[in-house]
């Protein structure tokens, strides 16, 4: 692990993050969130909005898949997602929900501005991003599919937008001169 130079989560809290926000919207398996915890401090993401019946720290089930990353990446808890998107706004985010809709943009296609800052909503396991909050997001962003499922699991998804965005912005080769400095 030493040979990895990975910081401890003191040194990650003051490592650059990139302009992301991740909102989750009732997600029910306090598994996923860990995963989707995980996978924000993998990709140097700025927070983590915890909305609605989101499980949030410290919590057994979450830490299983998180492995501490609870601990790295910052968090807010909100009463609902639209709470969370409406402030997130004020802030300067553009609110992009993760939904299938009609007009959504696929994920290839969705060009990332470097000038941007972004909140990724993604939503309840079986119900998706909650109507309110779509109604508002400025865009809607789905993930290219072609076999017989219309979905994935909220962590994956998690993960494959997150790496969108932050490849788009370039981040890996500056992330990883941080690291090794």
């Amino acid at each position: 692990m030493l040979d990895l130079h990975r910081v401890s989560a003191e040194e990650f809290k003051l490592v650059e993050k990139i302009p992301v926000a991740v909102v989750l919207d009732d997600v029910r398996s306090e598994m996923n969130v860990g995963s989707v915890f995980r996978t924000a401090d993998a990709f140097v993401i700025e927070r983590i909005a915890l909305c609605g019946i989101t499980g949030k720290p410290p919590s057994h089930e979450i830490h299983k898949t998180a492995l501490g990353a609870e601990d790295s990446v910052e968090w807010t808890y909100h009463k609902t997602a639209l709470e969370a998107v409406e402030q997130l706004r004020e802030q300067g985010y553009k609110i992009c929900a993760i939904e299938q809709v009609h007009g959504s943009v696929s994920l290839e296609r969705f060009a990332v501005d470097p000038g941007e800052k972004y909140a990724l909503v993604f939503g309840n396991e079986v119900k998706g991003v909650s109507q309110a909050v779509v109604d508002v997001s400025d865009c809607c962003i789905e993930i290219p599919q072609h076999g017989t499922k219309h979905s994935l699991n909220i962590a994956c998804s998690a993960a494959i937008v997150m790496w969108h965005f932050f490849d788009a912005l370039n981040c890996g080769k500056a992330a990883v001169q941080r690291v090794s400095q």
